[in-house]
């Protein structure tokens, strides 16, 4: 007979190997405070009166209660970016697609369990472009008892790569929505909300990180930038790439990471150098031809203890670096194990995407090039959301007119999509179109970038998956040539995806996740323009592959 003692020790035993999961319950209060930049006194959207918002910390397997009041002018709703939201769209966040806007005195209060995630993801809004400052970090560390497949760092640091404007977003959009023309660039980039010493009126406020020498530091890079890839790099530092959006990574070394808006990248930095002060420094990766686009350097600042020299600044890559990119992004991959890519493709989608034109009246509202308004689309729609009801509402209600399913499976007419594009394929066709898939079926997207306004690298976030990269490559893609090279083995995973510039992107996922799901780029100027659409994934079998019902408190369109 086994001892009582023993017993103990044994139940003491077993405690010690359970993992908790916990609840964590935040209030954000969205609202409009002073903020002052550039010499300049600003209103600005906030969460809790921070710019940026709160860094929320969790652990895979906790749940999140976020009760957000709105207490801003605008319309707000947040969107977990890169949470999986299994089964549980309601807690997404893009506005009129999972809900509708939380009106101004509102609340809602979003509720998600993290399942099998870990590393680094942020949270911002959705609606319209008040995620300009609507932003903050959201970190998932390992289970209790867990740990990470590298070393602990002794420091971990977000650095939330963001842009400013001199002026109310709001209004800079709504500018931009009445003449047809491309926006204003914004006014400086920034780190942790701050531009950094090389703006006016800034060095005071540079964000700084103390280390001491022989620190191991665990970098989490997030571009919330609005419209705009970003080159990142630390003075006289290596930067180990350990995960990309939340997912671990073969490890590798590099000077300079490019992170594109939406996604995250976390790097290890060993502070081995001559103790001293060094800028870690983000300016743009800029692909469009002939666009203008924000050419400032945000700076922080890496120092030493004790040091007070003056800030080295790295050698960052030239803003239309195309082979840097493509060199960084074809070294990231899986790990190894835990790879499960479809191999049996149920659903193949091909999606030419890129900018368009509208043909207009010349006129105040018609200022785009060669009197035209801008416009962008994915197979020739242009995404058009709807302002009456959200598209989850009318799928789970059976509300009719609202949206249709016949988004075209590959687009109306093949062209040379990265060559000379004749004008007649110029504009694309507004519509709300989606697109069904059946319970687990395995899909296949090839993304191909476009050459109408011009090729550009193009950041696409799908809600409520991630998916992985099977290829990538430049021109047009070629369905037997590129697809006999693709990587099943070892293809690296994420939310969201960089078409390369005058290239093109394949992805693959299993629809294992019921619900209507967002697919957009992440340039907002693009998205409201109609760079998007969506798909609606039925419902499987029994309660586990069943979307849940709305909760009772979300918000009345």
């Amino acid at each position: 007979m086994i001892s009582k003692s023993i017993l103990r020790a044994l139940l003491l035993l077993s405690l010690a190997f359970t993992t908790y999961a916990e609840t964590h319950h935040h209030e954000f209060k969205v609202q409009e405070v002073a903020v002052r930049r550039l010499c300049r006194n600003h209103r600005a959207v906030t969460v809790n009166g921070q710019f940026p918002g709160p860094t929320l910390q969790v652990r895979n397997g906790d749940t999140l209660l976020v009760k957000v009041t709105n207490a801003a002018p605008y319309n707000v709703t947040i969107h977990w970016h890169g949470i999986r939201q299994l089964r549980n769209p309601w807690a997404d966040g893009p506005e009129f697609v999972t809900q509708c806007p939380i009106r101004p005195g509102g609340s809602y209060t979003y509720r998600f369990t993290i399942t099998d995630q870990e590393g680094t993801l942020w949270w911002h809004a959705h609606s319209r472009w008040l995620r300009a400052t609507v932003y903050g970090a959201l970190v998932i560390r390992p289970k209790s008892g867990s740990s990470y497949p590298f070393p602990t760092p002794k420091i971990e640091f977000p650095v939330v790569l963001g842009e400013w404007w001199d002026r109310k977003v709001i209004s800079v959009l709504r500018q931009a929505l009445f003449t047809g023309a491309a926006p204003n660039v914004s006014d400086a980039l920034t780190i942790n909300g701050q531009p950094g010493d090389l703006f006016r009126c800034s060095s005071q406020s540079t964000t700084k990180l103390t280390v001491n020498k022989g620190d191991t530091v665990l970098l989490r890079v997030i571009n919330a930038a609005l419209n705009q890839q970003l080159f990142f790099s630390v003075a006289n530092h290596k930067l180990t790439v350990v995960a990309t959006d939340a997912v671990y990574t073969k490890q590798f070394t590099t000077n300079v990471i490019m992170v594109g808006p939406g996604q995250t990248t976390d790097v290890l930095l060993t502070a081995d150098q001559q103790p001293g002060r060094y800028y870690m420094a983000a300016r743009a990766y800029a692909s469009a031809r002939n666009a203008p686009f924000d050419n400032t350097t945000a700076t922080a600042i890496l120092e030493y203890k004790s040091a007070n020299s003056q800030p080295i600044l790295p050698q960052l890559p030239a803003y239309n670096d195309t082979s840097t990119v493509t060199a960084f992004s074809n070294q990231i991959k899986s790990p190894g194990y835990k790879v499960n890519v479809p191999t049996k493709i149920d659903e193949n989608l091909f999606m030419a995407v890129g900018l368009g034109f509208f043909n207009c009246t010349p006129g105040p509202r018609c200022q785009g090039p060669n009197n035209t308004r801008f416009g962008a689309s994915m197979n020739n729609v242009s995404f058009v959301l709807p302002n009456r009801v959200s598209l989850l509402q009318a799928y789970t209600q059976n509300i009719p007119n609202i949206y249709t399913t016949n988004f075209p499976r590959v687009p109306p007419l093949q062209f040379d999509y990265t060559g000379n594009v004749p004008r007649g394929l110029w504009q694309p066709v507004k519509g709300t179109r989606l697109y069904n898939l059946k319970f687990g079926s395995n899909v296949q997207i090839v993304l191909q970038d476009t050459s109408i306004f011009s090729t550009e690298d193009h950041p696409v976030h799908l809600h409520g998956y991630h998916f992985y990269i099977v290829g990538q490559g430049f021109g047009n893609f070629n369905p037997v040539s590129d697809t006999a090279n693709f990587n099943l083995v070892d293809p690296p995973q994420r939310n969201t995806i960089d078409v390369p510039v005058g290239g093109w992107a394949a992805i693959r996922f299993v629809a294992d996740n019921p619900g209507v799901w967002f697919m957009h780029c992440h340039i907002d100027t693009h998205l409201a323009w109609g760079f998007a659409m969506a798909f609606i994934v039925e419902n499987g079998i029994g309660e586990s592959e069943t979307l849940l019902p709305p909760p009772s408190d979300l918000p009345r369109c």
